[in-house]
């Protein structure tokens, strides 16, 4: 388990979160119309204008208004995903998209409710990124990830010695979450990642349930 003053000195990587922020608003713009809250452009031109203050936040060292900025673009980000998936639900009895459109806006989203949700599990575990660096330990207060539970004097046997939870680790997280519809890799303790683990699952399951209904009523 966790040693308090185990230092991990390798400093965690932005570049990742960045990537899946553009991916999301790149994603979003790829919806149909009839899918999409207000203008296509509106969202990514959301998400560019916070990030550029939110990097720039970040290293000047502003980490209070880094934390805020971030936990805007992520509750925008998910507002968007959810009004998209209801969209999706409202417009399946008038049956105006093709079976391949259908598909196509279902994976989308489902792609999108894995980023979003994703990112919320990085910005917010154990303080979110910067607060897990300056800890200089395992970090994680919100998950029971596997490396955590390997002996001190076994760690350097299987190759995470001075570990910490990085961006693709919660990515992966919510990948298996939104595709078992339920923890996995990762056992939950916090009470918040349990209550986001919910949103998230029932977001995948809503899509899941919109598709195959309409197979069956292709069938």
């Amino acid at each position: 388990m966790e040693t308090k003053g185990e230092r991990v000195d390798k400093p965690e990587p932005r570049w990742q979160a960045i990537l899946a922020l553009i991916a999301v608003g790149g994603i979003y713009m790829a919806l149909p119309k009839e899918l999409i809250l207000g203008p296509t452009w509106l969202l990514p031109i959301l998400i560019g204008f916070l990030l550029v203050p939110t990097i720039f936040a970040h290293r000047g060292g502003y980490h209070s208004l880094n934390r805020v900025l971030g936990i805007l673009i992520s509750g925008i980000i998910t507002a968007a995903l959810v009004g998209s998936v209801v969209l999706l639900v409202a417009n399946l009895p008038a049956k105006k998209e093709s079976p391949f459109a259908l598909l196509r806006s279902g994976a989308e989203l489902w792609l999108t409710n894995v980023l979003v949700f994703a990112l919320w599990y990085w910005r917010l575990d154990g303080g979110g990124p910067t607060a897990r660096a300056q800890r200089r330990a395992f970090g994680s207060h919100s998950f029971v990830f596997p490396q955590m539970q390997i002996e001190k004097e076994e760690r350097t046997r299987f190759e995470c010695e001075g570990w910490r939870p990085g961006f693709v680790d919660y990515l992966f997280v919510a990948f298996t979450q939104s595709s078992t519809f339920g923890p996995t890799d990762a056992p939950l303790l916090a009470r918040w990642a349990k209550l986001t683990a919910m949103t998230q699952i029932a977001i995948s399951l809503s899509i899941v349930v919109v598709l195959i209904s309409r197979a069956v009523g292709v069938l």
